[in-house]
């Protein structure tokens, strides 16, 4: 079919398909990702399997704008034995915050090799949409979600403990679940790594994260 007559997600998608050097792929892709279509997703979705780290950042960013009907085709597309798209599928689950991955989130948070993954997926452990999931089911996903914040708060990376401490404080400020526990558990380890953590910006954060969290306290007395 002549191109002209091709509606506009399709002579995108083509446009990405046939993109034959680096800078005319990113700028394909970044074309497709800005239309925010359902009908781009699997398109988006084998970019970041390409080695091309600028596409795939634009192809993390058009899937994260479109949102929760990314997930199920990222689910199902997943590669264990490419990591490299794996790592970039992490980021799109961060940045939506549905629960469907969240277990994939949990094991990155607290396992993966790579420290980037480690991070994103530990910041998206604090933004998980709680309203996508069955009200039976919120509670213990708040308490596995706490386990595992804590338990990053040792991470051998500075990056990736201040990731910890960003969730931390998100979690605090929208959890449902008994908050008098969640807080005491949240502010007692916080205080526990301001006074162990050598890195200034770990001590600057929790002190930000405390604040928040006692004014929102405060608030609700």
């Amino acid at each position: 079919m002549n191109q002209n007559y091709l509606p506009n997600h399709e002579k995108l998608i083509e446009a990405v398909n046939l993109a034959d050097s680096a800078d005319k792929l990113l700028d394909a892709v970044e074309a497709l990702a800005e239309i925010r279509s359902i009908e781009a997703i699997p398109t988006l979705i084998e970019v970041l399997g390409y080695n091309n780290p600028g596409a795939a950042v634009a192809a993390v960013e058009g899937l994260i704008d479109i949102g929760e009907p990314s997930i199920p085709c990222l689910l199902e597309s997943l590669d264990d034995y490419n990591y490299g798209a794996r790592a970039w599928a992490i980021r799109v689950f961060a940045g939506v915050g549905d629960p469907q991955a969240l277990n994939l989130l949990l094991k990155a948070a607290s396992s993966d090799f790579s420290l980037s993954v480690r991070r994103a997926a530990t910041r998206g452990l604090g933004f998980i949409r709680w309203s996508k999931l069955p009200p039976s089911k919120v509670h213990e996903t708040q308490e596995l979600i706490l386990d595992t914040l804590l338990l990053v708060t040792e991470d051998g990376e500075w990056v990736v403990r201040y990731s910890s401490i960003v969730a931390l404080e998100q979690l605090a400020l929208t959890v449902t679940a008994e908050k008098i526990d969640f807080d005491q558990r949240i502010e007692t380890r916080l205080k526990e790594l301001f006074n162990d953590d050598p890195e200034i910006a770990i001590k600057a954060r929790i002190k930000l994260a405390l604040v928040k969290i006692n004014t929102i306290k405060n608030t609700n007395i």
